[in-house]
């Protein structure tokens, strides 16, 4: 049976995903397994089959657009379709029960807080790309780029997180001059192998569920789909402190971490972000009052 309120979640993820390239398994598999009290495998693997289907929605529409890197599309499918299948195996290996379970929300958990400090760091790393010489050609570092795929693929296959939020940080760090419209759908496109290789790895091995994934799926395809092509850069400003704090106390509950000291470090990320805001319009209504003077 479809699940509504999983299928409306998909459909917020599914959204974002297509507008920023990124919060798909980092949001999806935490509202599984906090919000619907899914065990953490079965939401893994399903959020994972699902997001095969997903992931080539936007994909699709930034090939279109030729906003798709190929050269760095084949040297990161090199490191992260094996690895992704690794990452599956080794939760094979490691067994079905309790304990199994609970390193699952550990290592979730541990992955939600690195993608979270990745969404601090993305202006500073969008500046560094901005002061960059835009009119020279990207050269593909193949090693390097080969190895974060060897990381992302391997993460997504254990927790399911990282296809585009981990992935999209670590490109901006090695490729900061790489156009953001580029770099969302360079990510979008890899990410429809490495997650294929994972999903086919959880299918065999993990705790797939056919429901639970048609819910997600019916949400996340028109999601994905409009994000995609509504994909605003102004967004980005508003989106990415929700982000950050969904994350942050998803990844902190995860870990069992107490709610009053998740509050608390809440608190400490809103109120940077509030008083930024708070600086930013007092600038913007004093310029346009100098110029009407």
């Amino acid at each position: 049976m479809i699940d509504l309120p999983i299928a409306a979640a998909g459909l917020l993820v599914g959204f974002v995903v297509g507008l920023t390239g990124m919060g798909g398994g980092a949001l999806m598999t935490p509202l599984l397994v906090l919000l619907f009290k899914i065990q953490p495998l079965a939401a893994v693997s399903s959020d994972i089959v699902a997001a095969m289907v997903m992931k080539p929605v936007g994909g699709s529409v930034h090939w279109r657009r030729g906003s798709v890197n190929t050269g760095l599309v084949k040297w990161l499918i090199v490191g992260s379709v094996p690895s992704a299948f690794l990452g599956v195996v080794l939760l094979q290996y490691a067994g079905q029960g309790q304990d199994v379970q609970q390193y699952i929300k550990v290592a979730l958990g541990i992955a939600l807080l690195i993608v979270a400090l990745g969404l601090v760091l993305r202006p500073l790393l969008i500046r560094q790309r901005l002061a960059g010489d835009p009119a020279q050609p990207i050269v593909v570092k193949k090693l390097p780029t080969v190895l974060i795929g060897v990381a992302g693929g391997l993460v997504v296959g254990i927790t399911s997180v990282g296809s585009g939020s981990l992935m999209i940080i670590l490109l901006l760090i090695l490729y900061p001059r790489l156009r953001l419209a580029e770099l969302v759908g360079t990510d979008l496109v890899q990410a429809i192998p490495l997650v294929a290789s994972a999903a086919i790895g959880h299918l065999l091995f993990g705790d797939f569920q056919l429901a639970l994934t048609a819910s997600i799926l019916i949400g996340s395809v028109p999601g994905v789909f409009l994000g995609a092509q509504l994909s605003s850069r102004a967004s980005d400003g508003f989106i990415r402190p929700v982000l950050i704090v969904v994350l942050l106390a998803s990844g902190l509950k995860l870990l069992a971490v107490s709610t009053w000291v998740v509050g608390a470090m809440i608190v400490a990320v809103l109120v940077p972000f509030g008083v930024v805001l708070a600086i930013r319009h007092v600038v913007r209504i004093r310029a346009d009052s100098q110029i009407q003077a």
